[in-house]
């Protein structure tokens, strides 16, 4: 059930790949079913703060009409930076589920874990590491293609 999500969340993360964004994608499932999907707009957008996370937190809330997402897991493909680590936590999320770490900014325990290291309201779950080959491999593809761009 788990690849099933991810693989959801990854061609999300393929659509922000063919809009030249960071290919991360992100599912949210409440009763085994996916109730919101997002990608990266933060190019798109020229907005920061349109990660895939923030943008699946916001259609899943509003599918629900709620901002507590009870009982509701997330699925994405690169471990989650603080911002969006920080709205899990706010939005209730029950579990996350992540690709590969974020060595640079991942708040889920590669730079930080802020879902272990401090106390808040709510506890989240995560695991880590599924379809991580899958979910590398497309995040690499997109920053070679970058730097042959740059170098032209």
């Amino acid at each position: 059930m788990q690849e099933k999500f991810m693989k959801a969340a990854l061609k999300e993360a393929q659509k922000a790949y063919e809009k030249e964004e960071v290919p991360v994608g992100c599912v949210i499932v409440k009763d085994g079913k996916i109730i919101a999907r997002a990608h990266n707009l933060k190019e798109t957008k020229c907005d920061t703060t349109n990660h895939a996370e923030i943008l699946a937190i916001q259609k899943a809330s509003k599918k629900l009409q709620s901002w507590r997402l009870l009982d509701c897991d997330m699925y994405v493909t690169l471990e989650p930076c603080s911002m969006c680590t920080g709205a899990i936590i706010n939005a209730r999320i029950r579990k996350v589920y992540y690709g590969t770490a974020d060595e640079k900014t991942g708040a889920i325990g590669s730079v930080l874990n802020l879902l272990e290291d401090y106390t808040f309201n709510h506890k989240v779950e995560y695991q880590s590491g599924i379809l991580q080959e899958e979910c590398e491999t497309i995040l690499k593809q997109f920053f070679k293609k970058l730097r042959k761009r740059r170098n032209k």
